[in-house]
């Protein structure tokens, strides 16, 4: 809540979660979960499956798992090894992982670059000057700490999970919080999950987010995804590769490629609430891309443009997004038909 005091900002993570796990409401299972754990080798149920699409998920001491038709589907990690939130792995309907594995499950000939690019998660290079993207050690960069213990809904179609985490400086100062809650479920051919991200100016001071190339909501694939290996990058605005829609103003923007001698693709829909929609996307060929709309100077190369964008002393800023996770091929019209449906939903 903007002003609260919150819990003391904590040093490399010397903490422990456990003792926040009174919170009403909150699932919580006393139990260290196991990154190998994750599946990835597993197939779900094809999508043709005629029960509903329950998603279930299992809180644990570090991580959320979660489950659709029984089958697990992706977890949000969030432990004291991990300098911020992350969704990993990413899967789709028939179960195909098109999330990449390094640096938490690396696989044979697999790309090892950027550490930080895990999966789904949020993050920015400069908020009120400190570094929150990349992890180059915790006495350089900022982390994401959790303040809470995650809440968890199950659903007969539809499963939520929310968590607060504080955005805690090199120098060990929370300087203000981000709510992250993501809701999922399936449809059709596509695992889909909504992302309501609450960056909240908390800590008695603003929070001013710098204009920079690097942050956003984001996502790293397989290497199946690199538009060198024959990835097809697209946006709203009909414009393919990395070299046309990078830094690009679009609605949303997709990575499609065979994986398993499958067609499979991943797209991020942008919604019309969000600060400067359409958004700009630092979408690259090596199959990472993220929304972002305070890249401004960056992404046009105008030195006269300022991305920036400030968050008063006890006030919010909320963006939201949809992933889909799509199989079977797709079309631009197809895609545009989806994030119509998203624009017209009534916000959470």
């Amino acid at each position: 809540m903007p002003g609260s005091a919150g819990p003391a900002p904590r040093k490399r993570f010397a903490f422990t979660l456990a003792a926040n796990l009174a919170v009403p409401g909150v699932l919580a299972v006393f139990s260290w979960g196991c990154l190998g754990d994750s599946g990835d080798g597993g197939h779900g149920r094809p999508s043709e499956d005629p029960r509903p699409a329950t998603v279930s998920l299992k809180a644990e001491l570090d991580a959320v798992r979660v489950y659709i038709r029984d089958e697990p589907f992706t977890t949000l990690h969030f432990g004291e090894q991990w300098d911020k939130p992350f969704l990993y792995p990413l899967r789709t309907a028939s179960g195909v992982t098109v999330s990449r594995g390094y640096p938490i499950e690396p696989r044979e000939g697999e790309e090892s670059d950027h550490a930080w690019h895990r999966g789904i998660w949020y993050g920015h290079g400069d908020i009120s000057g400190h570094d929150f993207w990349r992890e180059l050690g915790r006495d350089k960069t900022g982390i994401m700490v959790p303040l809470s213990s995650p809440m968890t809904e199950d659903g007969a179609e539809r499963g939520t999970v929310e968590m607060r985490f504080g955005l805690q400086a090199a120098a060990g100062e929370l300087i203000g919080s981000v709510l992250q809650r993501y809701t999922i479920w399936q449809s059709g051919d596509s695992n889909r999950i909504d992302a309501v991200l609450t960056l909240d100016a908390d800590r008695g001071q603003e929070l001013r987010f710098g204009d920079t190339e690097d942050g956003g909501f984001a996502m790293r694939l397989a290497d199946e995804f690199r538009q060198e290996r024959g990835a097809v990058l697209r946006n709203s605005a009909g414009s393919l590769g990395t070299e046309n829609i990078w830094g690009a103003a679009a609605r949303w923007v997709d990575y499609s490629a065979e994986v398993d001698g499958k067609a499979a693709g991943v797209a991020i829909l942008d919604h019309p609430s969000n600060l400067r929609h359409p958004s700009r996307w630092h979408a690259r060929g090596y199959s990472l891309c993220s929304a972002n709309p305070f890249g401004l100077r960056d992404f046009t190369g105008d030195e006269g443009a300022d991305g920036s964008h400030v968050v008063p002393e006890g006030s919010a800023l909320t963006l939201r997004y949809r992933v889909i996770i799509h199989e079977g091929g797709t079309s631009p019209a197809m895609i545009e038909r989806w994030f119509g449906e998203f624009a017209m939903e009534a916000l959470p």
